[in-house]
Formats: structure tokens, C-alpha cells, sequence
């Protein structure tokens, strides 16, 4: 079906459940003390892959008119640069080595891993829940795969979505290599699709399963209209294998990559109609962005950071600035665009603050309230940015300026550890893409960030790594 005719059928239900009153009015939408909180995560989003961020060809309609009506965020930053800590933080408000959620030998949970997020991580499902909202997870969770890991037992009502990346499972008769890539099928991993803690489908066809997400999001906003909720989305693309439904089948002048990312801007555009067709708009803050940058090592299957340099893997600001849009018609001023700090932990904690939740207190939280930011212009709260590869402590930003005390590749080519004495420095807003060092010209500056690096590490207490688990022996 064509992706006009898929707009269409949606919105012809749409107005025949709002006709028929299906499940009850439409929400007033004035109850501002209880915001629904949207969080839609993308899996290995280049910073440059989204027409509103200045890639030439990918069209991104619906994610245009969210920053239109919404506020642009440029400097915004996962907590990792690979998918399980920078998930974990996102979910916890708390860097990945305070919770375990990382490592130095394995970057992510694997099938054969017998860790997962901790059961005395609160996370902002729970947190959440205890404010009385209705919670889902929709998508690629990767924070451990054995039941007393997944959604359900960490604060969400219900889960539906794989439970580790979509390239993991390979079967022994797929291409060898990276040739089953460059033209993937679903069958060539064996990835179970959950409802809960059930699998349903396996392999999962993975052409489907943005759609699917899309509907099973639609189904829970509808569901819940009445009462408030949170809806976590995080997307299994465009991480590779890449698929895209028929619909959005050779429709990008980017090819295959394009196809997916502009299978996800309609999803997103499905998402933001539902909530204005439910009169749930004004009352919803939604948030758009990824858990780190593109894979760029696979070519054409993968994205682009953009003026930033690098990508997935790496701690130069192309593995973790992420292109985030916030939307909250009538509260966030329409049309704006902010340069302040920001991170993915500071979801965790400007959320539980709009929801009147209580923050916890008995732990380290590494997350800042932004709502003053995005509600009220004011400059952001946060002043720094600390970059982690695994358990390390790579790089700092204070302000403009980020220093890299140790650099590393990615996943090809030259992958020893350097450490740099003296730290390399960089003015970020003069030079984005990291290209000239100038710590030579600024020791002050050079010592103000080791101060601040050297006080942050005396706070951090690093637990046993959740990632180095071994699977248990049946």
C-alpha cells in the first residue's frame, strides 16, 4: 500500500473512532499537573540524517513539523555510544557505570548474556507508576532478554518489541560476513518478537516492524486517552540489517537507508495525529532522538553525523550528539530552536519533575530538570558532559570547550586505546566537527576540565559489569 493511502486509513479510523466514541470523550487536555510522556528513541540516527537537521535528500516531513511547532535541541548527547549503557541510561537518569550497564570487554548484552538492568534501578516506568500512570515499551528494549529483565518487571504494564538488536541470532546459513547486509531477510536472524514476556514470532519479520510499533503505540495512546501515561518507543532502525515495509519500498532518493528513516518520520507523524485527533496535544510532551550516532563503518546502510566527526563507537561528538526535537503544543514555544546542554539522562528527570513524581533521592542521579530551558527560554542547567567508552572516562565538555583525555576508533582500522597528555581540546562552537586542537593556546581551560574530570571520578563508584554475565547453564 502506497504511504499516502496508509495516512489516509489511519486518519479515516481515526475519525470513525472519535464518531463512534470509542473509549469515551475526547480529553480536555488542560490537565497540565499530569503531562503524558512520550520518549521516542531511535537506534544508530546520524546527527545529520533528518531534513531538519540538514540532510539534502532524506525527507522528513512529519519530523519537520514537530520542530516547527516544537523546539530543536542541537546540542544534546546520549550517555554512550553503543546501544545497551546509552538505553540504560536513558531509563535510570544515572550513567551506565553507576548502574553496570557497561563494559570494557563486551560494549552490549548479547543472546548468550545473562545480565540486565538491575532490579534496584528505579526506572522512569516505575518512577512513573508511582504517580499513577499507565506505562508501555514498544520496541528494541536491550537491557537483558531473561524474564526478570525485560519491561515488565522494571515498571512498564506491557512490552511489545524484540529484546536485543535486530542483527544478533544469526542463523549458520546466512551469508557470510557482512554480505547477508547488503541484501538482509528477515530469516537470517533468528530475533523473537514479544508480547510481554511471551515470544510470538520468530524469526520476527522485520519488514513490518515499524508499522507494527506505530500500531501498537496508536492502540495504548488510544487506550489510556482518559488517564495519563507514558509511552516509550525505542525503534530497532535504522541499526542494521535495515527493512522498511512495502509501502516505503525504493521511495527515497537515499535508497534503502532513506526508506527507513522516512518509514520512521511517518510513524512519527502517525503518533503526533493520534494525539491531536485524541485531544491529547496539549496535554503530552513528546520527545524525539537516538541512542547514539550512525554506524558509519557500513557505507550506504549506514547514516551521517552531519558536520560532527565520527560515529557509532567513538566518544568524538558524532558516537553521541543525537538529533532531538521536544513537542508540547501550547507549553514548549513553537519554532525554537536552543543550543544549551543537554543529555538523555536529563529525560529521566525533567519528565518525573512535569509529572509532580518524586525524583529519587537515595541514589546518584546524573540527570538535570530541563523544563526551564524548554518551558521558559531560560539557559540550560546544565554546564558539562562527560563521555564514557565502557567504563571510561574519554572526554569532558564544559561549556564550549571539550577536552579528550583518551581517544579510540570505532570498529575498524586502528582500535588501540591513546591517551593524551595533555588533553586534546576543541571549541565546540567554533569547531563542531573537532578538527582543530587547540589546547596549547588555553592550559587554563585544560586545567579547569581536568579539575572537573578528576572530581567527577573521585564521586563515581563503579559496580561489577552486568554485560559480563554468562548466560546460565541450563
Amino acid at each position: 500500500m502506497p504511504r499516502r493511502m496508509w495516512d489516509q486509513a489511519w486518519g479515516w479510523l481515526a475519525a470513525i473512532t472519535i464518531a463512534l466514541g470509542v473509549g469515551g470523550s475526547v480529553a480536555s487536555g488542560d490537565d497540565s499537573a499530569t503531562p503524558n510522556i512520550v520518549v521516542i528513541f531511535c537506534d544508530d540516527l546520524g546527527y545529520g540524517d533528518l531534513g531538519c537537521f540538514g540532510h539534502p535528500t532524506i525527507r522528513t516531513p512529519e519530523l519537520d513539523r514537530m520542530a516547527r511547532e516544537g523546539m530543536k535541541l542541537t546540542q544534546f548527547y546520549s550517555a554512550a555510544p553503543v546501544c545497551t549503557p546509552s538505553r540504560a541510561a536513558l531509563l535510570t537518569g544515572r550513567l551506565p557505570v553507576r548502574t553496570g550497564m557497561c563494559s570494557d570487554t563486551r560494549r552490549v548484552l548479547f543472546p548468550d548474556s545473562g545480565g540486565g538492568l538491575p532490579a534496584s534501578e528505579i526506572t522512569l516506568a516505575e518512577a512513573l507508576s508511582e504517580r499513577g500512570y499507565a506505562t508501555a515499551c514498544v520496541g528494541k528494549w536491550h537491557l537483558g532478554h531473561l524474564p526478570q529483565f525485560l519491561p515488565t518487571s522494571h515498571g512498564f504494564d506491557s512490552y511489545f518489541g524484540i529484546p536485543y538488536s535486530n542483527d544478533m541470532d544469526r542463523i549458520a546459513e546466512a551469508p557470510k560476513g557482512r554480505a547477508a547486509f547488503w541484501e538482509p531477510r528477515s530469516e537470517y536472524w533468528n530475533v523473537p518478537l514479544l508480547a510481554d514476556c511471551h515470544e510470538v514470532e520468530r524469526p520476527a519479520d522485520q519488514t513490518t516492524l515499524t508499522r507494527r510499533y506505530t500500531e501498537a503505540a496508536v492502540e495504548f495512546i488510544e487506550a489510556h486517552r482518559e488517564t495519563p501515561f507514558f509511552l516509550y518507543l525505542p525503534h530497532s532502525m535504522p541499526h542494521v540489517p535495515l527493512f522498511r515495509s512495502d509501502a516505503f519500498e525504493n521511495t527515497s532518493p537515499r535508497g534503502l537507508y532513506g526508506d527507513v528513516i522516512e518509514e520512521i518520520d511517518w510513524s512519527v507523524g502517525r503518533i503526533l495525529e493520534t494525539l491531536r485527533t485524541q485531544g491529547l496535544d496539549k496535554n503530552t510532551v513528546v520527545w524525539f532522538t537516538s541512542d547514539n550516532g550512525p554506524w558509519l563503518t557500513f557505507g550506504d546502510h549506514g547514516g551521517s553525523a552531519g558536520l560532527l566527526k565520527d560515529g557509532k563507537g567513538t566518544t568524538w561528538d558524532g558516537g553521541m550528539r543525537e538529533p532531538t526535537i521536544v513537542w508540547w503544543p501550547g507549553s514548549i514555544p513553537a519554532g525554537r530552536v536552543s543550543h544549551g546542554l543537554g543529555t538523555t539522562m536529563d529525560i529521566y528527570v525533567t519528565s518525573l519533575t512535569l509529572a509532580g513524581a518524586d525524583v529519587p533521592r537515595d541514589r546518584v542521579l546524573d540527570g538535570v530538570d530541563l523544563s526551564p530551558m524548554v518551558l521558559e527560554e531560560k539557559p540550560s542547567p546544565r554546564g558539562e558532559v562527560f563521555y564514557y567508552r565502557g567504563t571510561r572516562l574519554m572526554a569532558v565538555r564544559q561549556g564550549a570547550w571539550k577536552a579528550h583525555f583518551m581517544t579510540q576508533e570505532s570498529y575498524t582500522g586502528n582500535n588501540e586505546l591513546l591517551t593524551h597528555d595533555p588533553p586534546l581540546l576543541y571549541n565546540l562552537e567554533a569547531d563542531p566537527g573537532e578538527q582543530r586542537d587547540v589546547a596549547e593556546a588555553h592550559p587554563d581551560v585544560v586545567a579547569s576540565i581536568a579539575k572537573l574530570a578528576a572530581s567527577h571520578k573521585a564521586g563515581v563508584e563503579p559496580v561489577p559489569s552486568q554485560l559480563e554475565i554468562p548466560l546460565p547453564t541450563p
